[in-house]
């Protein structure tokens, strides 16, 4: 025991014997009771005040210990007061509700942290001093960066997004901007900034650049068919008018020119072909197929239908395709258009006398990757990541000439997307290329 204990414990009994003291002091000065029994009488007085005073301070001390414990969020200290039963019984119920109440602000603040983190949208929150104290993964995914305990200027350097924050901050006011991230790509973002008191503001993302891009996409798509079915029309009706006019007569023009008629709306009909094709592909995207299909089946009938183009350009189709390979999940047409047109263009660019090689591999159990590979010219790198885009052509006089629409790898994208695959692109000027299709197995 401390000496300030000490002397509360002795000031404390002195004060709950002072009656009793008092009382014994009156009867010694009037003889009615003799000093040394009155004296016995005082001591025992003390001595049972300190016992009542020592019991009390001990479960005083017992529930300020407690108390200092709950505020260090302590919970395994234990009460001990005999005195005080009642208090320390209330004491126990506050603190078990303090806990349950605790559990339940942690759970909801838990609960709260992962909603955030899965919300699809980019949230930031910043204080008052534009300091970033709160992002969700999806805003970290979107700029490839740690924001919080930055300054928001240097993470967003947008004026408009930074002017809108301070309106928000100072004003009070919610405020939505369309704003523009430079990058490698620039992406087209919805920013809608919402005051959050003197907590600062809520900034909240909604990305824009898909929306953008198909609204970019669907004007050149347009532009580009009309573009395609001008050149063959144009041709069309000049041969019709000269047949009609100059070459009415004259037989060897009129083998000639229709000749060329013929080639021209062949090369409209397969346009047209190709752009139904896509449009029916495109509508059935989002729905997986359920058929089975034999891989090993498409590509020998692939083969086959392309034996007579590969023997008029002195090449040879090759297929490895391992005794492993079993059926895969998937739409027979649509797989076999993939592979006709990926085995097609490789006999188109490939060189003369030489193997368009068709292999078979198993990255992981539960994939499989069929590669074409040809020994052409190649594709520049600066071209890979446009082959997909419709109408895009590397060399666009050669890809007429040879017969092509521009639609063929568009196609083969979403015949992949639709079967939950993937397409890659290696390419290397002067060796060939070499393109793979890696479905679910």
């Amino acid at each position: 025991m401390s000496e300030r204990q000490t002397v509360r414990l002795l000031l404390a009994a002195m004060a709950l014997a002072a009656p009793g003291l008092l009382v014994l002091g009156g009867l010694m000065l009037s003889g009615y009771l003799a000093p040394a029994p009155g004296f016995i009488a005082g001591a025992v007085l003390l001595v049972l005040g300190a016992i009542v005073a020592w019991r009390h301070l001990t479960g005083l001390t017992a529930l300020h210990r407690r108390i200092e414990s709950l505020a260090a969020h302590d919970e395994d200290l234990k009460i001990d007061a005999p005195t005080l039963p009642e208090l320390s019984l209330a004491l126990g119920r506050l603190v078990r509700h303090w806990q349950d109440r605790q559990r339940r602000l942690a759970e909801a603040s838990e609960a709260a942290n992962r909603i955030l983190e899965a919300l699809p949208e980019p949230l930031i929150v910043v204080d008052r001093e534009h300091q970033v104290v709160r992002t969700n993964h999806a805003a970290e995914e979107a700029f490839q960066t740690r924001l919080v305990g930055r300054e928001l200027a240097t993470g967003l350097r947008h004026p408009q997004l930074l002017n809108a924050v301070d309106s928000a901050l100072n004003e009070g006011q919610s405020l939505a901007a369309e704003i523009t991230m430079p990058g490698p790509m620039n992406r087209n973002y919805s920013a809608l900034v919402e005051p959050l008191g003197k907590q600062g503001a809520l900034i909240v993302l909604h990305d824009l650049t898909p929306v953008r891009m198909g609204e970019r996409m669907r004007a050149d798509f347009v532009a580009n068919v009309s573009h395609e079915l001008r050149t063959p029309l144009s041709s069309l009706l000049g041969f019709v008018e000269t047949l009609r006019g100059p070459a009415r007569d004259d037989k060897d023009a009129q083998d000639k020119f229709l000749t060329i008629m013929h080639e021209q709306a062949e090369r409209m009909s397969r346009l047209i072909e190709d752009l139904l094709s896509l449009s029916r592909i495109e509508m059935d995207e989002h729905t997986r197929p359920r058929g089975q299909v034999d891989l090993r089946h498409v590509l020998g009938n692939v083969k086959d239908m392309l034996s007579i183009k590969s023997a008029a350009r002195h090449m040879r189709v090759e297929l490895d395709i391992p005794d492993w390979v079993r059926p895969i999940p998937g739409d027979a047409d649509q797989l076999t258009q993939i592979f006709q047109n990926l085995i097609d263009n490789a006999l188109k660019y490939g060189r003369e006398n030489t193997a368009v090689e068709v292999s078979v591999t198993r990255p992981s159990e539960r994939e499989l990757t069929v590669t074409v590979t040809d020994h052409g010219e190649g594709i520049a790198p600066q071209h890979l990541p446009r082959l997909t885009e419709r109408f895009y052509r590397v060399d666009a006089a050669r890809s007429r000439q040879l017969g092509g629409t521009g639609l063929g790898l568009a196609i083969v994208k979403h015949i992949v997307n639709r079967h939950r695959g993937h397409l890659t692109v290696d390419s290397r000027l002067g060796e060939g290329s070499r393109f793979s299709v890696t479905l679910p197995a």
